[in-house]
């Protein structure tokens, strides 16, 4: 087991009106893997047993679970955006696309979309760009996948094939920064002549 690259912030996924327990296993096991803050489903009845068959990291025991009766129903952290993944016609493409640190990505049902109430509560709608729809599972692997590539921290790729990869700098701290507003404010009092 290798240690996941260290992102700031966190991320929850889930899925509507999903109807298979297998797809919704496979997208908690997925989300378990990447570090996942939460996961849940909305309109959904998940049987934990069924879904197990393909969660076999157990996800809901180590990652906290949340299952909504509908959108209205749906609850996030303060601060946590709500993303929806969805095939439409004026979703931001996933390269183009900068995750936020906090975030709640929403997919639709196998042979379905997101509901319009729900897409209307997303602060963003996100599409994978290909050809046609893969299955939810895989649709969620390959968003959570795009967020760590994004916002980890990784060695750069090689030039070329087969090239050595580059070590990682180390981090340097800096000094503390002032935020300009704050100069003002620490600066010395004037003189009495009102020079500084």
């Amino acid at each position: 087991m290798t240690d996941k690259p260290s992102m700031r912030g966190y991320f929850g996924i889930g899925a509507e009106g999903i109807s298979k327990a297998m797809n919704v296993g496979s997208i908690f096991r997925t989300a378990h893997a990447f570090g996942a803050g939460f996961v849940f489903t909305v309109g959904a009845q998940y049987a934990q047993r069924e879904g197990g068959r393909a969660d076999t990291s157990a996800a809901p025991g180590h990652v906290p679970f949340y299952s909504f009766p509908d959108a209205g129903a749906l609850m996030l952290p303060d601060g946590c955006s709500l993303i929806g993944i969805e095939l439409t016609e004026d979703a931001v493409e996933l390269p183009s696309f900068h995750h936020p640190q906090r975030a709640a990505y929403v997919l639709g049902p196998e042979r379905g979309s997101v509901s319009p109430g729900l897409q209307k509560r997303c602060d963003f709608v996100v599409k994978i760009p290909m050809r046609f729809c893969v299955n939810v599972g895989i649709a969620a692997a390959i968003v959570m996948y795009d967020r760590t590539l994004s916002l980890g921290r990784f060695a750069r790729r090689p030039g070329m094939p087969g090239g050595a990869v580059e070590p990682m700098a180390e981090h340097v701290h800096g000094a503390p920064r002032i935020r300009a507003k704050m100069d003002k404010f620490l600066a010395p009092p004037p003189d009495e002549d009102g020079t500084p």
